[in-house]
């Protein structure tokens, strides 16, 4: 199984790009967002789900283990496949997702190509009870936590995209604990960006 993959953007394709690990290109679907958020020039690095079929392995991209993780708990809810779920990630970012579940927003999650009124309200149903857990801090910041604001808030400042600044500062938060102060992430988020 592949979990991680650091490399060059070789190419990119609509839903996919190609990524040179060392001379091997992988090609990695991606949702719309994941694919607006990468540099097109120098090295990155994308979460990545392995996924093995009898007839295929196929490997899906995302800029934060955050990402990846919604993209699994997705495929729990039935009629919801990968590629419904990279939609649902094109249309939502993690925390809008957690958001939309937690306050049961139908209509929010319906935004996503694909996703019906009814498939909106089985997918809220469902993973309801899992978006506690996956809006603390430590998988998606939120307004009530100020320091964690403000880190974002730099970070965007500094040219990098909201989703990969909230998903930095959410993994500088988890090191360093919930009282760290806006300064102490900003630092630990940009060494976070760095890798």
């Amino acid at each position: 199984m592949i979990g991680k993959l650091t490399g060059k953007l070789d190419s990119i394709g609509e839903d996919f790009i190609v990524l040179d690990v060392h001379g091997v290109g992988y090609v990695v679907q991606c949702s719309p967002r994941t694919l607006q958020s990468l540099p097109r020039s120098g090295e990155i690095s994308l979460a990545i789900e392995t996924q093995v079929r009898e007839d295929s392995i196929r490997l899906y991209g995302f800029a934060s283990n955050a990402e990846r993780d919604w993209f699994r708990l997705l495929q729990t809810v039935q009629g919801v496949g990968a590629k419904l779920a990279l939609a649902i990630l094109g249309a939502l970012d993690v925390a809008e997702l957690v958001s939309a579940v937690a306050g049961q927003d139908k209509a929010a999650i319906s935004r996503a190509p694909g996703v019906g009124p009814r498939l909106a309200q089985r997918l809220v149903a469902e993973l309801k009870d899992k978006a506690a857990a996956a809006s603390s801090p430590s998988a998606a910041p939120t307004r009530d936590m100020p320091a964690v604001e403000d880190a974002i808030a730099a970070l965007v400042g500094l040219g990098y995209s909201r989703p990969q600044a909230a998903n930095a500062v959410a993994t500088s938060r988890a090191a360093l604990g919930e009282e760290a102060e806006a300064a102490a992430l900003i630092r630990s988020g940009l060494r976070e960006l760095a890798r």
